[in-house]
């Protein structure tokens, strides 16, 4: 499973939209992968749950946490390889362990927890709750939103990442992450 759980060595700038359910994540990873005409990695939770809950009625649980990581970082593997320049992450390991301890009571499976912190990204999309909520078959926290972002912000912190904050609309937020993306692309030709 360690295996699974890795990335591949690359070089390109990595960044992840990162933040609570119903943020706009999805959104500016498509947004910002038509900008830099590259590819965008998908949520895999999304898909492996939906599918969960349309066949069996259920919810995420704790026995679906590792199997969603390596299905993530794998589906992260392989665009890597069709990415230019940069590659756009709808989610990451870090935020499944987010999403693990608030769900299961401060736990996260130790392989989990590794990875998430052993895995590398250039910057961190931090989306606001600033938005409206809309609700589906695997968004339940529509009251917690305060909660759930200063987490996700707190983790950030905890861990050192490099992040900003965006808040607005579509267009201003597409605006200033794609000015904090364009720092990392000259500062990494120096």
């Amino acid at each position: 499973m360690e295996k699974q759980l890795k990335q591949r060595p690359s070089n390109l700038i990595k960044v992840v939209l990162f933040g609570p359910e119903s943020t706009g994540k999805t959104t500016l990873s498509k947004q910002l992968a038509d900008y830099y005409q590259t590819v965008w990695v998908p949520e895999f939770a999304r898909e492996y749950l939906q599918n969960k809950w349309d066949l069996e009625g259920k919810t995420c649980e704790p026995k679906d946490l590792l199997p969603i990581a390596a299905g993530q970082i794998q589906l992260e593997n392989t665009l890597a390889e069709k990415a230019s320049l940069v590659l756009i992450c709808d989610t990451d390991l870090l935020e499944t362990k987010v999403y693990s301890e608030a769900y299961y009571t401060g736990n996260c499976d130790p392989l989990l927890e590794k990875f998430a912190l052993e895995n590398t990204y250039d910057l961190y999309l931090l989306t606001y709750i600033d938005v409206p909520w809309i609700g589906d078959d695997l968004r339940d926290k529509p009251h917690e939103r305060e909660r759930m972002f200063a987490y996700f912000k707190g983790t950030l912190e905890k861990y050192h990442r490099n992040f900003i904050i965006l808040k607005g609309n579509s267009k201003k937020r597409l605006a200033n992450a794609v000015a904090a993306i364009d720092e990392l692309i000259v500062s990494k030709a120096l």
